[in-house]
């Protein structure tokens, strides 16, 4: 079982504490679900995702570029270099994500169990 939740589980933004809240909710149902089924090569994993270009984050990038009349580029790397943090200094790609993703799936990753693995592009700035 794969938890998708996001870095703004273990670091909550000041404008979205609902949703910090529910990604950091994920963290410990993971934590929690893998501890429940210790032992029965059931495996329970959290993926923290970071700023991801998805269609959701594409459509309102578009929409604000349209609003302010730029282009669609500049007010994407207008948004992401908002974030101080990001190693990338880009936004990930869906495929990033789901490659991670894809791993935790396979049976390459049986012995990873209870963990939180990030996607992240660095923005997280804490060991996790």
């Amino acid at each position: 079982m794969i938890f998708i939740s996001s870095e703004s589980g273990v670091n909550v933004p000041v404008d979205m504490v609902h949703y910090g809240m529910t990604k950091a909710a994920m963290l410990a149902l993971g934590n929690g679900l893998a501890k429940r089924t210790r032992g029965t090569g059931v495996t329970v994993n959290s993926v923290l995702g970071g700023p991801t270009y998805s269609d959701g984050v594409a459509a309102a990038v578009t929409a604000a570029a349209e609003d302010q009349a730029v282009p669609v580029e500049a007010m994407k790397a207008s948004v992401i270099g908002q974030n101080t943090t990001s190693l990338i200094e880009r936004f990930l790609e869906p495929e990033e994500v789901a490659d991670l993703v894809a791993f935790l799936a396979s049976p390459r990753a049986s012995a990873t169990n209870g963990a939180a693995l990030r996607a992240d592009g660095g923005v997280l700035t804490a060991m996790l």
